[in-house]
């Protein structure tokens, strides 16, 4: 197989046959051996229904069911799992991003490079809010990691077999593929384009959602925030020392000391605070750890056209 299609599903009946036409077009105008997975993600609309009779008409196109939503990353997890083509393309399917890119990012896969990942020049359709926010965290994941992460990239990329065989020893239950990509190292490189709105149907990604897969980035790939805790402890202490100097020097030499002073209680409300916003760093971290020492399964696969030996991913 020259290249695999994987394609995450989650409620996209509006938008899986024209994604599908616009994919089948462009792949045969390559002319490779390619096959199409498709991904359902615990979808309540018709998607799998609509797969399944692709599957059903098409040798090529592949379905994988879930037994419930697990999420996008791990979606994608399993279709790189899955996977049979030398190169590998990832897309969404609500048409933000172009199949008519694909042919641009294989010419440049086939120069030499194992990775080739879209990089946005604009996004339309999307709110100031979304746009900043996004905007933002790329540049603190930047800033705050010890690899390189592409800043205004998603997971629309194409990438080599020898990144699929990497990917496939990093089991960690809380998926950051873009980051891991990177981590991976090898030659990359982007091509530019500009992202259109969203086709149909309303977006999976919430800002719920978006909040726990930039904490995945984040603890995934900098313990920055760790430090963070540590130094801001002991500026705490030290504002701490100082106010306990002042208040030995109010009460005992100046003898303008007033009880029930109410810097106490701001004192005692400051320590807590940052007290609380430590701990809470640190569970996260745990949180994480916990998860990847119970070594559960990354998805459990309840239907598929697709032979496996076993039903379940472990990691």
């Amino acid at each position: 197989m020259d290249l695999s299609v994987i394609i995450p599903i989650y409620n996209e009946e509006v938008n899986i046959p024209t994604l599908y036409a616009r994919l089948r077009s462009v792949l045969d105008a390559m002319h490779l051996r390619c096959e199409y997975i498709f991904i359902n993600d615990g979808s309540r609309d018709r998607s799998l229904e609509l797969i399944q009779d692709l599957a059903a008409r098409e040798t090529d196109v592949r379905y994988i069911n879930f037994s419930r939503n697990f999420g996008h990353q791990i979606a994608v997890t399993a279709g790189l799992d899955l996977s049979t083509g030398e190169a590998v393309v990832i897309i969404d399917a609500d048409l933000q991003d172009p199949p008519e890119l694909i042919p641009q990012l294989y010419h440049k896969l086939q120069q030499g490079f194992e990775v080739v990942y879209a990089k946005r020049r604009s996004r339309q359709g999307e709110s100031a809010a979304k746009k900043f926010t996004a905007k933002l965290f790329y540049r603190i994941l930047a800033s705050i990691t010890h690899i390189s992460i592409p800043v205004d990239t998603g997971d629309f990329r194409i990438v080599s077999r020898k990144v699929v065989d990497a990917l496939k020893q990093m089991p960690e239950q809380n998926k950051f593929i873009r980051g891991q990509i990177s981590w991976i190292g090898y030659r990359q490189t982007y091509v530019e384009y500009d992202r259109a709105e969203r086709a149909g149907g309303e977006t999976g990604y919430t800002y719920r959602k978006m909040i726990r897969l930039a904490l995945d980035g984040i603890t995934g790939f900098s313990d920055v925030p760790l430090k963070v805790a540590t130094v801001s402890g002991f500026v705490v202490s030290g504002l701490a020392f100082l106010v306990m100097l002042y208040t030995l020097y109010a009460r005992f030499v100046a003898g303008d000391y007033q009880p029930g002073w109410a810097s106490l209680m701001v004192s005692i409300l400051f320590l807590g605070g940052v007290q609380l916003i430590a701990i809470g760093i640190i569970g996260e971290y745990l949180a994480r750890l916990s998860a990847n020492v119970r070594r559960r399964p990354l998805y459990i696969i309840s239907d598929t056209n697709i032979p496996v030996p076993e039903l379940t991913r472990v990691p």
